[in-house]
């Protein structure tokens, strides 16, 4: 898709290479062994972790917490000799990601203070929190240190950021705008109809 439209990413996931498309400067990304495989949940055994998954909710969101702090600590300086930034994403556990831990701002927020890396920050998905949260402006507002990419998406749907759905995009531009954020705003919506002329009403529609 990306090589179709000649269109360049502002973020990759796990290992990839980002060709800028201005300077042809590369910069290559991606977690280390250690890090992607820190999580020994799928050696447990199966009654193991049916026992540990009886325990009460809050305790496992604190553990998976701790746990993902621990294992982003180890990559942390490898991402800041690199000038690499790593993001976590904020996805919905109501509606797409079930069980998702990471599916509140608060949750993230802890994670990345407890991280206390200027390389580690919060990917704010507004599709995913205002689904699960609401109060998107006063949120950016309040941990905007804190977060170092947005995507955007229509709610409902995650289709095209046009008069069908229930945010203000250009009003939470704006917003963005005026906290003087210097990264990147990305489109991260399913199509429902052409792909190009869908991209460049929502790039029309939040830029400010």
């Amino acid at each position: 898709m990306l090589r179709k439209y000649n269109l360049t990413p502002a973020m990759t996931q796990g290992k990839a290479v980002i060709t800028d498309a201005g300077t042809k400067r590369r910069t290559t990304t991606g977690w280390s062994a250690t890090c992607a495989s820190a999580s020994p949940w799928r050696r447990k055994p199966k009654s193991q972790r049916d026992r540990i998954l009886r325990q009460p909710a809050r305790p496992l969101r604190r553990r998976g917490r701790d746990n993902c702090i621990l294992g982003l600590r180890r990559v942390a300086g490898f991402a800041e000799d690199r000038g690499v930034t790593i993001c976590v994403e904020l996805l919905n556990s109501k509606v797409d990601h079930k069980d998702y831990q990471c599916d509140h701002t608060r949750w993230g927020v802890d994670l990345v203070k407890g991280v206390d890396s200027p390389r580690v920050k919060l990917l704010y998905d507004i599709y995913h929190m205002q689904i699960m949260e609401g109060d998107v402006i006063r949120t950016i507002r309040d941990n905007i240190r804190y977060i170092g990419h947005f995507h955007t998406g229509g709610v409902p749907g995650r289709h095209e950021l046009d008069d069908t759905q229930e945010l203000q995009w250009r009003t939470i531009a704006r917003a963005i705008a005026d906290l003087n954020f210097d990264g990147w705003l990305a489109h991260e919506f399913v199509p429902a109809k052409d792909p190009l002329t869908g991209l460049r009403q929502a790039v029309e529609l939040c830029t400010v």
